[in-house]
């Protein structure tokens, strides 16, 4: 990555990166690019659910929803999700607040409980492995850590997870029991997964017969462009595949409504979702569906989700364009990092120097610029190349992330010098 420099340019360029940076801790800023949250602007977007269902209280169907029951979630809510995440509507649940807390609940039950097409619970078994592609998502690996199942690191391409290596440590080891994946706009690459990829893994030989694809499409409707990337049906091509019960399609609309205050999905096969909805029974009596009601309303149909995306779209686009635009103008041509241009999701990654990333974050921390850690995107907190560094772009105003890129392009180009001179 690192460009060949002379000894006395290398010496001048340090010394400059050292007056930015004294110039910058100076500044005393306070800026967090931790996490990939809403603006308060993109929140303000959902503010109309407050004021909804004012005093309508039924479904579609009569049903009365104060009361309890209704598992499966409110059948129009489902029905405006079912495209964007690939899911036939009676194939779909909608629950909570959190699609995590869904990944986490299948996890429990599998571990609890006998999955279709398994001869055993998962914990009555020696041992448990998933695979994790890296970068990823941290909270995929604290739940498998969460747990105790061993992680295995999957190389990331252009084209999604390494498919040759996937598809060799699958055959040959029963006790991988899943992969994670984020199929469109990967967190925290951007990358979307390639057709051939998502055919491979719907049809791929695996030694466990109860092997699971944690299909977390949580970026599905998240473009940053006018074109909508658009990705294979995967629980159609599983099933298509002779493997029916592979997939378990994880969605929310945390970055969509309200964070907190949002609806999560499931989808999968209809043996897949008669399993959960049978554990899940034994834990509630049903979800907020006044809340599904709330979404329904504000959302209203499939196109009502496609406009209502577009309006965060205009809020979201200029923040990646000016982190694309800080990075080329302060570290182009320097040889010390390359950045993603993600087409839609909520990250852009640096990767900056072997041996540098934790340097970085750890000078920005000092001039008040708070990132996420370096290591987090990888399992156990530990990027073994200590190179990957995951941007948040999302929340700050336009001005404070303008502030903060040219202030981590300053640590970069210290780190990164310091590292050449020694």
């Amino acid at each position: 990555m690192t460009t060949e420099l002379n000894p006395d340019s290398l010496t001048e360029l340090l010394e400059q990166a050292r007056e930015d940076y004294r110039d910058l801790v100076a500044r005393r800023l306070t800026l967090d690019l931790t996490r990939g949250k809403p603006a308060p602007e993109q929140l303000d977007l959902s503010n109309g659910l407050f004021s909804l269902p004012g005093e309508r209280y039924t479904s579609e169907d009569g049903t009365d929803l104060r009361n309890y029951g209704g598992l499966q979630g409110l059948p129009e809510l489902r029905e405006i999700f079912s495209e964007t995440l690939q899911v036939p509507t009676g194939q779909l649940l909608a629950a909570g607040n959190s699609s995590l807390e869904l990944m986490h609940d299948c996890l429990v039950h599998a571990l609890l409980s006998v999955v279709p097409g398994a001869e055993s619970r998962w914990v009555d078994q020696e041992r448990i492995a998933f695979l994790c592609p890296v970068p990823g998502y941290d909270r995929h690996f604290a739940l498998c850590e969460r747990f105790g199942i061993e992680m295995i690191q999957v190389p990331m391409t252009a084209d999604g997870p390494d498919m040759d290596l996937v598809e060799r440590l699958v055959a040959e080891d029963a006790a991988i029991k899943g992969i994670w994946c984020v199929p469109k706009y990967s967190n925290p690459t951007g990358v979307t997964y390639s057709d051939e990829t998502v055919a491979r893994l719907a049809s791929m030989s695996t030694a466990a017969p109860d092997f699971r694809v944690f299909w977390d499409n949580a970026y599905a409707a998240h473009h940053l462009t006018g074109t909508a990337v658009e990705i294979p049906d995967m629980l159609a091509a599983s099933t298509e595949a002779g493997h029916p019960d592979r997939t378990f399609v994880f969605g929310s609309t945390s970055k969509i409504t309200l964070a907190g205050a949002g609806v999560a999905f499931f989808g999968s096969s209809t043996a897949n979702v008669q399993w959960l909805v049978s554990k899940s029974s034994k834990r509630s009596i049903g979800p907020d569906k006044i809340n599904q009601l709330r979404h329904a309303l504000l959302l209203r149909d499939k196109d009502g989700l496609r406009a209502h995306m577009e309006r965060h779209r205009a809020l979201l686009q200029p923040k990646f364009e000016a982190v694309a635009r800080i990075l080329q103008a302060e570290l182009g041509g320097t040889g010390l990092a390359t950045w993603t241009s993600p087409e839609g999701g909520y990250f852009v990654t640096l990767q900056v120097p072997e041996g540098c990333a934790k340097k970085v974050v750890g000078r920005a921390a000092e001039a008040g610029i708070v990132l996420t850690p370096a290591g987090a995107t990888h399992p156990y907190g530990e990027d073994p190349r200590d190179a990957v560094i995951r941007i948040a772009p999302s929340y700050p105003a336009l001005d404070e992330l303008e502030q903060a890129i040219e202030g981590l392009a300053v640590c970069v180009r210290l780190a990164g010098y310091e590292q050449q001179v020694r």
